[in-house]
């Protein structure tokens, strides 16, 4: 009896790489598709989501933006290692398709079925080419992307799937929007898969700053970075403000959908998340990123009146606490921008990148165009 076929799902390093990547495991999965997720150690640490019956494998990566000298001398060839790693295992076990979803740790899979000659597609979730996949955009049999439109290298064709999300968001998508009010509210803010320690200095006292009778209807849940938890706990603590905070939550989808509020980086799965369950959401870009990718993922919401951008530079207690008093005191506008999130969501776009996928593993080619 022949083995179901064969899906290496590629990523790793962040949360906005993962959360996509488990999307698809989880549809794959019901198709019927053995799954594998090549990752590293730092990947692994978001894969408490995924389906048990992914089997995990763990292989060599590096990058070039943390560490020493000494480890960075080290990158190539602990990079070079994985691609060993990988490609053996390939020969061994070979996939019917590798979709690879960026970060350092997809280098290893995506390169293996290169040289293999493996059907191949990577799913960008920015609306800016990540420096892994820049390098094998050219190198793959086609290239999804998660934000429309997405700058792609000169020659490449890119075909507009949307950034799949999870099923536990997808059990909340469009669910109802309750505007604020005089009853109780709540505020979700996310520093993305990591925390953003500036969202950990400016929003606190921005809630502050609210008039004293519209703090008192208002719970906060605020992601932050394990070392900035305790101070913004006492913070809120000693200010009277109801708080909850951690540096994850696994029931963000349910936070989000009771919330009538969300401050945020921009980052491409914080963004899908919004969209499709349907939220007013204040996005703050974080500045470094690569190609300034995080103000092209919030365009979209921004100039469909759905979002206030707010960038580093302009971010203040003093401006961010005027915005969330202008989105908790006007019920209207709110409810129009939460019904205009609804509007930029994408809730079939694991749908979208999983025909891409049975497309090109049964005929060899994905004939998709470029189009939306």
């Amino acid at each position: 009896m022949s083995k179901p076929p064969l899906l290496i799902i590629a990523a790793g390093g962040t949360g906005g790489h993962m959360f996509p990547a488990q999307a698809l495991a989880e549809v794959m999965l019901r198709k019927g598709w053995r799954v594998k997720l090549s990752t590293d150690a730092r990947g692994a640490r978001y894969t408490g989501g995924f389906p048990h019956v992914v089997e995990i494998e763990e292989i060599s990566s590096a990058t070039f933006a943390r560490g020493g000298m000494l480890a960075k001398l080290l990158v190539p060839f602990r990079i070079l290692g994985g691609i060993a790693s990988a490609t053996l295992r390939m020969m061994r076990d070979k996939p019917a398709m590798v979709v690879g979803f960026g970060g350092y740790p997809s280098i290893p899979a995506v390169s293996a079925a290169w040289i293999l000659r493996r059907p191949r597609i990577l799913h960008e979730q920015n609306g800016v080419l990540g420096r892994v996949n820049r390098l094998f955009a050219k190198r793959v049999n086609a290239v999804a992307c998660g934000t429309w439109p997405t700058d792609l290298p000169k020659g490449v064709k890119g075909t507009f799937t949307g950034n799949p999300v999870r099923a536990a968001v997808l059990e909340r998508a469009g669910a109802a929007y309750i505007p604020p009010g005089d009853y109780p509210m709540s505020i979700l803010v996310m520093g993305g898969s990591q925390g953003a320690r500036i969202l950990s200095d400016v929003v606190p006292e921005a809630i502050l700053k609210l008039p004293e009778d519209l703090r008192g209807y208002l719970r906060i849940y605020h992601q932050a970075r394990e070392e900035d938890r305790k101070r913004v706990e006492v913070y809120y603590a000693s200010h009277g403000l109801v708080a909850v905070v951690k540096p994850f939550f696994n029931n963000v989808s349910t936070l989000m959908s009771e919330a009538q509020l969300v401050i945020s980086r921009a980052g491409a799965s914080s963004v899908a998340d919004i969209a499709v369950i349907g939220r007013p959401s204040i996005l703050i870009p974080y500045a470094a990123a690569t190609g300034d990718h995080q103000t092209a993922n919030a365009r979209g919401l921004v100039e469909a009146e759905a979002a206030i951008l707010i960038p580093e530079s302009k971010l203040d207690a003093d401006f961010l606490s005027k915005q969330i008093k202008v989105v908790l005191t006007t019920p209207i506008a709110a409810n129009h921008m939460a019904q205009a999130a609804l509007k930029c969501g994408r809730p079939d776009a694991t749908e979208r990148l999983v025909e891409m996928v049975e497309t090109l593993a049964d005929t060899g080619t994905t004939d998709t165009g470029a189009s939306q």
